[in-house]
């Protein structure tokens, strides 16, 4: 019975070469994705973003509800927010903003302590540039894929704007409620007043509710909700602005 001769040799070569170029054709379109992401950042550097991912997502979801739904979201400038919730906003979520390059090692490692104490996922550890970098161009589901495209962003972002910037962005972005998006709005949905004229008490509930906005907008007496505000309202006076 005879052998089945091998394969000749410009098989393999044709198969390498469409290898690399595979290869090459990933990468051009992930430096091209990069590079979207990176002149968006860029312009927003000095534009107010009209409107984030994370908000066309929300609109997608209340208009399956109903058709002439619509967001809340009202831009303002840094100066016009009240000083107590950016203090507020920074013990609820990010004490070390000032401090970290976009990563907070330090609260990464006590978040995975605490998750493996847990035995599941209680929390994240991530800073408001990661948050910020999320919601303007990402999904929320969790992967390893976004998670390294957060990342990445991340990195743009603070490279390019100064951590005022960020954090002027990331008070104006910020979910608050159903459908309510931004410093702004929040304070006009929750107290019938400007961003500017938020009390310290009144700031330090705002940024209780952060990480699950929708669900203290339905449920605004909540014990736990009024215990995390007074927490956060004793701390408020360390937190460092930028």
């Amino acid at each position: 019975m005879k052998k089945k001769s091998p394969a000749p040799r410009g098989f393999w070569s044709r198969v390498f070469s469409w290898i690399k170029r595979g290869i090459c054709l990933a990468l051009c379109i992930f430096l091209f994705i990069q590079l979207w992401f990176f002149g968006w950042i860029l312009w927003w550097k000095w534009t107010p973003p009209a409107e984030t991912h994370f908000m066309r997502l929300r609109l997608v979801e209340l208009r399956q509800q109903d058709p002439e739904a619509s967001l809340r979201h009202q831009w303002v400038d840094y100066e016009q927010i009240s000083r107590h919730l950016k203090r507020a906003v920074l013990v609820a979520e990010d004490a070390r903003f000032v401090e970290h390059d976009g990563f907070d090692w330090i609260g990464i490692q006590a978040a995975m302590e605490k998750n493996q104490k847990k035995g599941r996922f209680v929390a994240g550890g991530s800073t408001l540039t990661q948050q910020l970098a999320k919601n303007l161009f990402l999904s929320p589901r969790r992967s390893l894929i976004r998670k390294g495209q957060e990342a990445l962003i991340t990195l743009m972002i603070e490279a390019l704007w100064d951590k005022k910037r960020i954090f002027e962005v990331y008070l104006n972005v910020i979910e608050w409620g159903n459908g309510v998006f931004g410093a702004e709005a929040a304070a006009r949905h929750y107290y019938q007043i400007n961003a500017a004229r938020l009390s310290s008490w009144q700031a330090a509930r705002l940024a209780a509710m952060t990480p699950n906005p929708r669900y203290y907008d339905s449920h605004r007496k909540t014990a736990y909700l009024t215990y995390r505000t007074a927490s956060i309202h004793a701390q408020m006076p360390a937190a460092r602005l930028p």
